[in-house]
């Protein structure tokens, strides 16, 4: 058994920062104020490029809620396809119906559009009606893993449902947790779930390094960047976890 922390980039940037912070994994998004979104066919194939770790875009038309329509489906269908072609190592979804159960036909369709690529069920699984039938729609469609706070805002508040669905799971699929996962809670959660797979967004705000800003436009255009201290804080915690238990990083 062994620890696993997935971090997201929202660009080029944070994706080398990733390589260099000791991540196993990347999440690739767009909008991080819609909550991630698509990335662009050139930032999807730069990132392939750019690192050796898992790299998992995901596959989110838009921002909102997670009822798609028939033309937003066959987006991410193409967007599946289009990741497999560029090499990524699985890709991150999550379609629901509008009663708040599992788009299960849709979802089984994008896996297996996704094969041979793992496949992320994302925090769509925090906004449904009953989450441990759920866990056996999203098992059925055969999904890798799922990433979750737990129904939640943040994964410290849901630790008693996270694990319980680890224990529902047994070892059939990933529960990830995710949603405020920081250097002083990862250890915690580990134990109080039984988690082995993290999730976070480390995410600091970067002023812009332009010189000459329009003071008339009243903006500063700061950018999102990944934060390589969090992370490896993060990794250190779980590090020390390890040596405790005889888990051992990769």
């Amino acid at each position: 058994m062994k620890y696993t922390l997935e971090v997201i980039a929202f660009d080029i940037a944070s994706v080398l920062l990733a390589q260099q912070s000791g991540a196993q994994r990347i999440e690739l998004c767009d909008n991080p104020a819609d909550g991630g979104t698509t990335q662009s066919y050139g930032t999807i194939k730069t990132a392939r490029e750019k690192t050796t770790l898992q790299l998992y875009p995901i596959i989110r038309p838009r921002g909102g809620d997670f009822l798609y329509s028939d033309e937003a489906f066959e987006v991410m269908k193409r967007d599946v396809a289009l990741c497999k072609e560029l090499g990524c190592d699985g890709v991150v979804i999550g379609i629901l119906n509008a009663d708040g159960s599992i788009d299960k036909k849709r979802t089984a369709i994008l896996v297996e559009t996704a094969y041979p690529l793992g496949v992320t069920f994302h925090r769509a699984f925090d906004r449904t009606a009953n989450p441990f039938e759920a866990l056996e729609d999203v098992i059925g469609c055969g999904c890798q893993r799922i990433l979750t706070s737990g129904l939640k805002p943040a994964a410290a508040e849901g630790w008693d449902t996270i694990a319980r669905l680890i224990k529902q799971a047994d070892d059939r699929i990933i529960i990830m947790p995710g949603s405020g996962i920081r250097a002083d809670n990862i250890a915690s959660i580990a134990q109080k779930t039984g988690a082995t797979e993290f999730h976070a967004s480390a995410r600091i705000t970067v002023p812009s390094a332009m010189e000459y800003l329009n003071p008339g436009m009243n903006e500063t255009l700061p950018s999102i960047e990944l934060n390589t201290s969090a992370v490896q804080q993060m990794i250190g915690a779980l590090k020390k976890l390890e040596n405790e238990d005889g888990n051992q990083l990769p």
